[in-house]
């Protein structure tokens, strides 16, 4: 069988899958992902052995320590899996969920109700674990999803995907509900994109250079999140002991993820205070500062910031430092080089607050917390499929809710329009 009829089967069958699965009750999905868990503890080895296979072949091929790592099955990372899977069965189902109802002057009863998207299509990189997050989040929305994780983590993949099949299949519901794309060609990638007719959402999860690629090619909407270029703004009435627990925690506690902070903006008038200890603690950390002319004069180890550190997303121990005059000029920075994924700032300001929550275009806005609380579980959604940084349909965390949509639901009593 060629690779495109391949794929075009899988869409289809994903299709007629979606169908049996929005008509699945709360209890029984529940009832799958619990036994899924199961399973993934009792199947631990085997789930391992195929592991290895992917991180002999990412060896020999010279992957990167960070990706070996990010490819690794551990007990921990089994654990995490089937304890995901856990709370994601505890979250209340959002399909058939009435958000909003209302009655016309003519007796039509209008209500909105929850609905899942239908067929996703995920397309990722390295990270085993992801193939059970997208998988348990989808069913409990009731949608069927089609993976394409990353070339290097197919024999595990395959693995998962098949006690997800088998699981799926005890409980009576259809096996196709979850596939993963069986070949590692990247040609397989095109023709899913492709498959219009059958699914409703690609979501990427990777680095820039997917997410671009997935746009440029997709017939299918898109959900984008290309990066995470995350500020902290000190304001002048900050609280500068929190300020720089705030920032060393946005910067240092893992500084390769996409919540991570890369630009520190401080106001003018605390510069000169915060600043020199602030940097000391950062650079004792290992951070490289890039700062601008008056940062420099500050913190006579930092380098000179140039226009590319901006807009720069580093995922590593590198930071870019903005001395600005005002709020104003915070906020002019953060719409010119931000990616709207996170922004923070740390004030005792109730209204500069609420003026930088109201003004500040972003995934998500924190007050004196860390941005690296952009997280669904951190949220309280018990898990994310991904952080959107487009609007449509979800802007943030993507938990079970953003995985369906709305449709009207309206009950009349033999009107017709006149």
């Amino acid at each position: 069988m060629s690779i495109e009829t391949t794929i075009v089967e899988m869409a289809k069958a994903a299709r007629s899958a979606a169908m049996e699965m929005a008509r699945c009750a709360s209890n029984r999905k529940n009832a799958v992902l619990l036994g899924m868990a199961d399973k993934i503890e009792e199947e631990a080895s085997s789930i391992k052995k195929a592991n290895q296979k992917d991180l002999a072949r990412a060896r020999k091929a010279g992957l990167s320590d960070a990706m070996i790592d990010r490819l690794t099955v551990s007990d921990g990372t089994i654990n995490s899996m089937a304890k995901g899977l856990r709370e994601v069965a505890g979250l209340n189902d959002p399909v058939g969920a009435t958000s909003k109802a209302w009655l016309r002057p003519n007796g039509l009863e209008v209500t909105r109700m929850r609905i899942p998207l239908g067929v996703i299509g995920i397309i990722y990189e390295s990270r085993p674990n992801v193939t059970i997050d997208a998988a348990g989040l989808c069913l409990k929305a009731g949608n069927a999803v089609i993976l394409r994780g990353g070339s290097e983590a197919l024999h595990s993949n395959q693995a998962l995907a098949g006690i997800i099949g088998r699981v799926l299949g005890e409980y009576g519901l259809p096996e196709k509900a979850v596939q993963i794309v069986p070949v590692r060609d990247r040609k397989a990638v095109n023709i899913l994109l492709s498959q219009e007719e059958f699914i409703d959402l690609i979501i990427p999860r990777g680095g820039e250079g997917l997410i671009r690629f997935v746009v440029a090619h997709s017939k299918i909407p898109v959900l984008k999140h290309y990066k995470g270029v995350c500020h902290v703004y000190v304001d002048e009435s900050a609280d500068l002991n929190m300020a720089e627990e705030i920032c060393f925690n946005a910067k240092v506690q893992r500084p390769g993820v996409c919540n991570a902070m890369e630009t520190m903006l401080l106001h003018r008038s605390i510069a000169r205070e915060f600043l020199p200890k602030m940097a000391k603690r950062l650079i004792d950390a290992g951070v490289e500062i890039r700062g601008c002319p008056e940062t420099c004069q500050i913190v006579p180890e930092a380098k000179n910031a140039q226009e590319a550190d901006w807009p720069a997303e580093y995922l590593d121990l590198i930071l870019a430092v903005r001395v600005v005059g005002d709020m104003d000029q915070a906020i002019s920075h953060i719409a010119t080089y931000g990616s709207k994924h996170t922004e923070a700032i740390v004030t005792r300001d109730y209204k500069r607050a609420k003026r930088f929550v109201r003004e500040v275009d972003a995934s998500v806005v924190l007050i004196n917390a860390s941005t690296r609380f952009n997280d669904g579980g951190e949220l309280g959604l018990g898990a994310e499929i991904g952080i959107s940084t487009s609007k449509l349909h979800a802007f943030g965390p993507m938990g079970v809710e953003e995985l369906t949509t709305t449709k009207f639901a309206v009950f009349g009593d033999g009107q017709v329009r006149s």
